[in-house]
C-alpha cells in the first residue's frame, strides 16, 4: 500500500514561537513498522512546515496515497485541526482511507466517528503491530472487525474491537528515521536533534496524568540497544540532542545505570534531556556523575505543585523536601534544573499562588516552565471536578497553556498575571541571572540563553493573545455536560497480557 503519514500542524505559541522542532517519535515509530512489512510509507511533517489545509489537500493529490494515518503527541489540542485535514484528504481523494490515532481519539473514538464522516478507522491505544494489521486487512479488503484496537462504523453506527495487548518488547519495533530529513530538525539554537524513548508508561498514579491508562505499564527496551541507536544518530547523521520521550524513565535505577553506562560507552559527544521525577534524582544521588558523563544536560523535575496537600490530593507521590534536594543535587553535578508549577487543581487564591512564587524561588531553581492542568475526560481528575464550568471551549487551546476551567475564587486574569510572575521573578533573580552569564558548564550556560530568549518571545506572545484574543469567557457548560458520557470512558487502553508472558520478558 502507499501510505501517507501526516503530522499536523499544531498551532500553540509554544510550537509556533521557537522556530525549532523535534521530529514525530510516534509517527516515525508506526512508519518504521509499516515500511518492514512492505509498505511505501512517506511522512509529511505539516507541523515542521506549518502547512495549511490547502497545502496538504495538494500534497495528497501529488502522491495519492491508498491511507492516510494522521496522529499528534498534542492530540486533543491537534483535534480540531486533524478534522479540518481529514476533510481536505477526503476532497483530495475520496476513495483514501483516513486514519487516525493517538490518546484523544483513543478514549473519544465514538463522538469522533460519530461528528467527523472523513475520519474512517480510529486506532486505540499503542499502533505498531495494530497497524500493521490494518494495513493488511485494506490491502486484502478482509474484515477489520478481527483486529483488537480498532474503531470504526459498521452500518453507519460507530462500534470498537476489544482493546489491543500493549507491547512487551518494545525491541521488536524500530523507529523509521529514514522518513524523516533528520537535518531539518534542531533545538537548543540550531543544534540537530530527536526525540528518543527508552520506555513506556509509568508506575505512578498522578490523577490528572493523560498518559497514565494509555501505556498501561512501565516497559523498558534493551538499555544497550537504544544506546546504539543514540550512538548511530549522533555518527550518521550528526545528532547532537536527543529528547528522552519517556513518562518515567527512571523508574528503574538498574535499567537506567545500563542505559548511562551503554552510552557513555557509545562515546560520543551528545546532550540528553527528559522529565524525571525528583525523587528518582534524590534516590541516585550516587550514580548522578554518569548523569554528567552521558551527556544528561537538563532535568525537568515534574513536580507540578509545591503545596504539600495538593500533592497528595492529586497523587503526586512527591514531596517538598525531596523537591529541594533534587535540585540541590542537580546543581552539584552542573545539571540544569527546571521545574514545572501547574494551577488550576481547586479554588485557589491569591494567597496560595503567594506562597507557590515564594517555594519556587526557594527550590532555587535554573529554570521555571508554568501551566494549567487540563482535564482530560478519560482521567479521575476530570471525574472529580465534572461540576466545574468551562471557560475555554476551543480544543485547540487545551494545551496545558490556557485555562480551561474556571476558578470560582480568583478571575482568570489573576491567574494568568501569577503564572507569568512566578516565570519572570525566576528569571530576574540576581542569581539566576549571574548563572547566565556566568555558568561553569559552557553549554549548560547556552542552554539557559536560549531558554531566556525563548521564553521572551513565548510570553510577549501570550500577553497579547491574552489581552486582544482570550478574553476571559463566561463560564460555560459543567465539565460533564461538555464531555458527555464520554467522561465515563473506561482509563486503560490496551489490554494486558498473561502474568506469565509478562514475567519472562521481564526475567529476559
Amino acid at each position: 500500500m502507499r501510505i501517507l503519514i501526516i503530522n499536523p500542524p499544531h498551532p500553540s505559541i509554544g510550537s509556533r514561537i521557537p522556530k525549532e522542532h523535534l521530529p514525530p517519535l510516534g509517527l516515525l515509530a508506526i512508519g518504521g513498522s509499516l515500511a518492514d512489512v512492505g509498505h511505501q510509507v512517506v511522512l509529511l511533517d505539516a507541523d515542521l512546515d506549518y502547512l495549511s489545509p490547502q497545502c496538504i489537500f495538494e500534497r495528497v493529490i501529488s502522491m495519492a496515497p491508498d491511507a492516510v494515518f494522521m496522529g499528534h503527541s498534542g492530540s486533543t489540542s491537534a483535534h480540531p485541526m486533524v478534522t479540518k485535514i481529514a476533510a481536505s484528504v477526503r476532497q483530495a481523494s475520496p476513495r483514501c482511507v483516513v486514519v487516525y490515532g493517538g490518546p484523544f481519539p483513543t478514549y473519544h473514538w465514538s463522538e469522533i466517528l460519530a461528528d467527523c464522516p472523513d475520519i474512517d478507522i480510529i486506532v486505540r491505544g499503542e499502533g505498531e503491530e495494530t497497524v500493521r494489521r490494518l494495513a493488511q486487512a485494506l490491502e486484502t479488503e478482509a474484515s477489520l472487525g478481527r483486529i483488537a484496537g480498532l474503531a470504526f462504523r459498521q452500518s453507519g453506527i460507530p462500534i470498537a474491537t476489544p482493546p489491543a495487548q500493549f507491547i512487551t518488547n518494545l525491541d521488536n519495533y524500530r523507529v523509521g528515521w529514514e522518513l524523516a530529513d533528520l537535518s531539518r530538525y534542531t533545538y537548543w539554537g540550531r543544534q540537530r536533534a530527536v526525540v528518543v524513548q527508552l520506555s513506556r508508561g509509568c508506575p505512578h498514579r498522578c490523577t490528572y496524568c493523560g498518559q497514565r491508562g494509555f501505556w498501561s505499564q512501565w516497559r523498558h527496551r534493551d538499555p544497550k540497544k537504544l544506546a546504539a541507536e543514540i550512538g548511530w544518530l549522533a555518527r550518521e547523521h550528526g545528532v547532537r540532542i536527543f529528547n528522552l520521550a519517556d513518562e518515567n524513565p527512571t523508574t528503574s535505577k538498574r535499567i537506567w545505570h545500563n542505559f548511562l553506562q551503554a552510552v557513555i560507552g557509545e562515546n560520543v559527544d551528545v546532550s540528553l534531556f527528559g522529565t524525571m521525577r525528583a525523587d528518582d534524582i534524590v534516590r541516585d544521588a550516587d550514580i548522578l556523575h554518569l548523569y554528567k558523563r552521558a551527556g544528561i544536560r537538563r532535568v525537568l523535575l515534574g513536580m507540578d505543585q509545591t503545596d504539600e496537600a495538593t500533592l497528595q490530593e492529586i497523587r503526586k507521590g512527591g514531596s517538598t523536601g525531596k523537591d529541594r534536594q533534587a535540585v540541590r543535587l542537580l546543581r552539584q553535578h552542573d545539571i540544569l534544573s527546571m521545574i514545572s508549577f501547574v494551577a488550576g487543581f481547586g479554588d485557589e487564591t491569591d494567597g496560595y499562588y503567594w506562597r507557590g512564587m515564594r517555594r519556587v524561588m526557594s527550590y532555587d531553581p535554573d529554570l521555571v516552565q508554568t501551566f494549567h492542568v487540563t482535564p482530560h475526560g478519560w482521567t479521575p481528575y476530570a471525574r472529580s471536578v465534572s461540576g466545574r464550568r468551562v471557560i475555554q471551549a476551543d480544543l485547540a487551546k487545551w494545551d496545558y497553556k490556557h485555562q480551561v476551567l474556571e476558578s470560582g475564587r480568583i478571575p482568570a486574569w489573576r491567574i494568568f498575571a501569577w503564572l507569568k510572575a512566578i516565570e519572570i521573578v525566576n528569571q530576574l533573580r540576581p542569581r539566576s541571572l549571574w548563572r547566565v552569564l556566568a555558568r561553569k558548564d559552557q553549554r549548560a550556560r547556552l542552554i539557559m540563553r536560549w531558554y531566556y530568549r525563548i521564553g521572551r518571545r513565548v510570553r510577549w506572545h501570550e500577553v497579547l493573545e491574552f489581552l486582544f484574543r482570550e478574553r476571559p469567557k463566561s463560564p460555560g457548560p459543567t465539565l460533564l455536560q461538555f464531555w458527555g458520557g464520554s467522561v465515563q470512558q473506561t482509563e486503560t487502553a490496551m489490554a494486558r497480557p498473561r502474568a506469565d508472558v509478562i514475567r519472562a520478558r521481564t526475567q529476559h
